[in-house]
């Protein structure tokens, strides 16, 4: 009897997927390997158990493709041991034709897939690419639950406001269920990490969540991207795709910017929603789908339905719940704490920044962000890459937040104080550089102490002389 081996356990890492084929005939795994490296993954070979037990304690694994009947402890062994210390790896059996009840045997111990001897080359390129994208989006999903756990407010979400309160509310209902929920609020409000924390707030959490942008993509692109592809469906098609509605499986599919899908291709989603199932591009088989279904969009869904922009019905199939964001000029009293999150976000051990000045949070307060919460976060971004701490000033800011209201260029007939002037040529320049303070120095043709000198001047609200 072989002695009991172990298998370490290796944490997961993003970048190439790495397989191990495990077979003792030698033609059988250099045709793996060589699919294997077509498909973009490194590859690792081991003739017995023993050697592939020996790799799997050694490297990173993602997928094992074992033949059932490889020496020592055999293709069943070897799956029981990586189910118990490493059940992240995927695993693809082989085995021999008419022995499909070993295969079922495996499947019902763990194995992901089975191919059976002698196979085509291109069924086990497309289990592969399956894997492979599933394995992606999985690792995904790890680090965004993480990410989520990690982050202040509910769910990464950050507000105290009452409208936000209430945002939380929904969301805590809503993930309890499979009902489709639309998300609307203007570019920025944070749509998308609504949408991530219905799905990781409820049952489906540890199940993909996938998300796909409506407006990035091409009509063509869009519908390959939601229902897959067969072999040969268009130019180019050399293998068969699976769509993100199948890949996430009985988790969530992401519909972001739906307002822009073209009305085509409404109505094949609308199909897809109502008879829970999808036909790939070019085929003429239909696959069940399981997944929930969250939409957002910017737009004015009604009036894009008055126009003709939008269908009604596929409207009432994805409005079952509605969340609706509220833009970050009417919740300022968040800003605060969205400002002291992202400096903790963005902060740097070598240049350690931990707060920002009473000027500076006032420029900010007075503003009224367009953008909403992404303009905000990459205004502190910036502001962190420039400042040299340990405090932002006003100078860190964008050139367009370094203006009181107060402050706009005057006419040229109106008659302003000196020191206006100097205060309004300054910030112009430094508008002019977008903010290197070197570069407006030069523009006004003035030392860079006497510019460092007037901008802390202002700061402290000490006479401008």
């Amino acid at each position: 009897m072989e002695p009991e081996a172990k298998i370490k356990a290796i944490a997961p890492r993003s970048g190439v997927f790495s397989l191990l084929v495990v077979d003792d005939e030698a033609a059988t795994r250099n045709l793996c390997r060589d699919v294997a490296v077509e498909a973009g993954l490194q590859v690792r070979v081991a003739a017995t158990t023993e050697e592939a037990i020996a790799i799997l304690d050694q490297y990173p694994v993602d997928i094992v493709v074992t033949d059932l009947k490889v020496p020592q402890i055999g293709g069943l062994e070897l799956l029981k041991r990586i189910r118990a210390n490493t059940p992240e790896i995927a695993v693809i059996v082989l085995t021999q034709f008419g022995t499909i009840e070993t295969a079922i045997e495996a499947t019902r111990l763990g194995a992901t897939d089975f191919v059976t001897k002698p196979f085509h080359v291109q069924e086990l390129r497309a289990k592969l690419d399956r894997l492979a994208h599933s394995i992606e989006i999985d690792q995904e999903n790890r680090v965004l639950r993480e990410e989520l756990r990690s982050r202040p407010g509910f769910g990464g979400l950050v507000g105290v406001n009452s409208r936000m309160q209430h945002v939380y509310k929904l969301i805590q209902k809503v993930a309890q269920h499979t009902y489709p929920v639309l998300i609307l609020g203007e570019s920025g409000t944070g749509k998308e990490l609504v949408a991530r924390s219905i799905h990781f707030s409820g049952p489906r959490k540890n199940k993909p969540f996938a998300p796909v942008d409506c407006s990035s993509l091409v009509p063509t692109l869009i519908e390959s991207e939601l229902f897959g592809y067969v072999k040969g469906a268009f130019t180019g098609a050399q293998h068969s795709k699976q769509g993100l509605f199948e890949a996430a499986g009985e988790g969530t599919l992401f519909l972001d910017e739906i307002g822009d899908l073209p009305v085509d291709l409404q109505a094949k989603l609308l199909r897809a929603l109502q008879e829970r199932e999808i036909k790939p591009v070019g085929s003429n088989e239909r696959i069940g789908i399981r997944a929930r279904v969250i939409a957002a969009t910017n737009r004015d869904l009604e009036a894009a339905i008055r126009t003709g922009g939008f269908r009604q019905d596929l409207y009432f199939r994805l409005n079952v719940v509605q969340i609706k964001l509220p833009p970050l000029r009417d919740r300022k009293g968040d800003i605060p704490l969205l400002v002291n999150t992202f400096i903790e976000k963005f902060s740097d051990p070598e240049r350690p920044i931990n707060s920002i000045s009473e000027d500076a949070m006032r420029r900010i307060m007075a503003y009224d962000w367009p953008g909403n919460i992404r303009e905000l976060e990459n205004a502190i971004e910036r502001a962190m890459a420039l400042g040299s701490g340990p405090i932002l000033q006003v100078g860190d800011l964008p050139s367009n937040l370094q203006y009181n209201s107060s402050e706009k260029l005057a006419n040229v007939d109106e008659l302003v104080p000196l020191d206006i002037l100097e205060r309004r040529a300054i910030f112009r320049a430094l508008q002019e550089t977008s903010g290197d303070k070197l570069a407006a120095a030069r523009l006004l043709g003035i030392g860079k102490t006497t510019l460092y000198r007037k901008l802390k001047q202002y700061e402290s609200g000490r006479p401008h002389v």
